[in-house]
């Protein structure tokens, strides 16, 4: 694979190190030891000291806190979470949802600066959520907070429009630096993957147009449809999810089939496990079963 071929500017100051692209937006790259050190001393990050009297770690210079939107399928994660970011008063946590469905409707309602995505959810999964929020509402930014650290799955996350990518095992004075750099339009990626070379494949390879195949090809409904398949729907099932006919859900699972080159719906189930479009949350005789059980 060739490498992109950028002009980088480099800026050293005590153990964080800041890598940017010129003419791209800027990408933030910290190491954890870099993470804590800034964390623990604000004043020592650039374009970022605090006039006195403010509080550490304040982002506007207006003041104004910036508002998070919580986003994931497991309960305890989602009130962790929004215990802690509540103790922060830089931030303000305006709502949280369990699937990318109730993401898209709590981001119309709530219209948050940032959104804590998680990747693998029932009903509509983090980067088809990722896709129709940045669609939708542009100024809201996205940033991806999953177990996942698959090169295909940051790649997906950055062509959905994610703008940041931050690993679950991070620490949570890593995760306020996410936060921060995508909401002043930076793109941020957890130092768990931030491996300078990889991080530019990464960003080349979300631009590139000739490189889609297989699931890049689907349309919003189709990637669905898919996953509401993999998930063990049967047809007339989906159509009532999605508010649609049984003769249009077949029409696209078989758009979804010629794209993908499946031969029937354990075809596409295995498919969407791998990708991690869903949890593996069946037996494997469970999902090998599923042809036979929702055929049609």
């Amino acid at each position: 694979m060739s490498k992109p071929r950028q002009d980088e500017a480099s800026l050293s100051a005590g153990d964080q190190r800041v890598s940017v692209a010129i003419g791209e937006p800027v990408t933030v790259r910290l190491s954890s030891e870099g993470a804590q050190s800034m964390a623990s001393n604000p004043a020592r990050q650039p374009g970022n000291r605090p006039k006195e009297g403010a509080t550490p770690g304040w982002t506007r210079a207006s003041g104004q806190r910036i508002r998070v939107l919580i986003v994931d399928d497991h309960t305890i994660h989602r009130e962790l979470l929004r215990r802690y970011l509540e103790e922060r008063p830089e931030i303000e946590v305006v709502g949280d949802a369990q699937n990318g469905r109730e993401a898209v409707q709590t981001t119309e309602k709530t219209m948050p600066d940032v959104v804590l995505m998680d990747q693998v959810m029932p009903g509509l999964n983090g980067l088809e959520a990722t896709r129709q929020i940045r669609k939708r509402f542009p100024k809201t930014r996205v940033l991806i907070l999953t177990g996942y650290m698959e090169d295909e799955q940051i790649i997906g996350a950055l062509r959905a429009g994610a703008s940041g990518y931050v690993v679950k095992h991070a620490d949570v004075e890593e995760l306020m630096l996410g936060i921060q750099a995508v909401h002043r339009g930076n793109t941020y990626f957890s130092s768990a993957i931030s491996d300078g070379d990889a991080v530019n494949q990464y960003l080349w390879q979300a631009k590139k147009e000739d490189g889609k195949v297989g699931y890049d090809l689907l349309t919003s409904r189709e990637r669905e449809v898919l996953q509401l398949i993999a998930e063990g729907y049967s047809n007339q099932r989906i159509g009532q999810e999605l508010f649609i006919s049984v003769k249009t859900v077949e029409a696209h699972k078989a758009h979804i089939m010629s794209k993908l080159h499946a031969r029937n719906r354990t075809d596409l189930i295995r498919y969407a496990l791998r990708k991690g479009l869903v949890g593996i949350d069946a037996p494997p005789d469970v999902i090998d079963d599923a042809d036979s059980r929702q055929a049609g």
